[in-house]
């Protein structure tokens, strides 16, 4: 009973703190306070999961480690900034080096540090190594139970694989652990829906979907599975609204470009393009 109080207690208060401008790490911030604003700035853009936010954001953690150029999270977290921009731009190639320069720095720094390994997690999956990813999350947990974000991305890896219910209990984790917290709920309840998709579990992968987007309209991997899991139920008009609703988010989508660029490949791809197709998502 302790330590569920005591999660409850840390979920409650780490988004709260991270909204006053209070968050402290366990580690102490660099000399420089400048670099430390602009890391906190950086982290409530990414939050707000938009492509100006998170443009925002690449500029801040930019600025950061040029003021302070061995601050870990800095590098961090311009790591995950940069992933997240390959949604908008689809550069996914060119970004991802720089990505995983930033990631590796990040450990060089500060191998302790929870947020480098997380980084560092979140460039592999989109790397599809995804066996390498999970233990970078799992790693992540052993420096810090408490990470929320951590217990998101977990699930993501676990679902490909096939552990369809580890996933779906790492992710409601996420939301009982920070249930005020708007990134972590977005993060976790696209891990939900991806989830139940992976498992089969259309309704329920609509379901999740459609409350990820509600809350945050332009986080597109929900777009995607609302779709795909639409379109495998059979709900011909629901998936073709939604396939309209993305492509008003990024005209350039189609069917090669999603099987190239998502990070994931086998059935679980395999049956999202399916979707799409039926949807009616242009092949090229």
């Amino acid at each position: 009973m302790q330590d569920e109080i005591t999660e409850r207690v840390v979920g409650a208060i780490e988004p709260e703190l991270y909204s006053a401008e209070h968050y402290r790490s366990q580690r102490k911030p660099p000399e420089s306070l400048d670099a430390w604003e602009c890391v906190i700035r950086a982290l409530s853009c990414v939050g707000q999961v938009t492509r100006a936010k998170i443009t925002e954001a690449e500029a801040l953690c930019r600025r950061a480690i040029a003021i302070a150029p061995d601050y870990a999270q800095a590098h961090s977290l311009l790591a995950w900034v940069l992933v997240r921009r390959t949604l908008w731009s689809g550069e996914v190639r060119a970004i991802l080096p720089e990505a995983l320069a930033e990631a590796r720095a990040a450990l060089g720094s500060d191998e302790r540090d929870p947020w480098s390994h997380f980084a560092y997690g979140i460039v592999l999956w989109r790397m599809r190594r995804h066996g390498e990813a999970e233990r970078a999350f799992r790693r992540t947990l052993e420096w810090n139970p408490n990470f929320a974000l951590a217990h998101a991305q977990l699930a993501l890896p676990l679902a490909v694989r096939g552990a369809h219910e580890e996933a779906e209990n790492s992710a409601a984790g996420a939301l009982r652990l920070s249930p005020s917290d708007a990134l972590v709920d977005a993060f976790a309840s696209h891990a939900m829906a991806l989830a139940h998709f992976a498992a089969g579990h259309y309704p329920d992968a609509v379901a999740w979907a459609r409350e990820t987007i509600e809350r945050h309209p332009e986080h597109q991997p929900a777009h995607f599975w609302l779709i795909a899991a639409a379109a495998m139920e059979g709900d011909t008009e629901a998936s073709a609204e939604a396939l309209a609703t993305l492509l008003r988010l990024r005209p350039d989508l189609s069917l090669t470009s999603v099987s190239e660029n998502m990070p994931f490949a086998g059935d679980t791809l395999d049956r999202l393009i399916e979707g799409l197709r039926r949807a009616g998502m242009p092949e090229k």
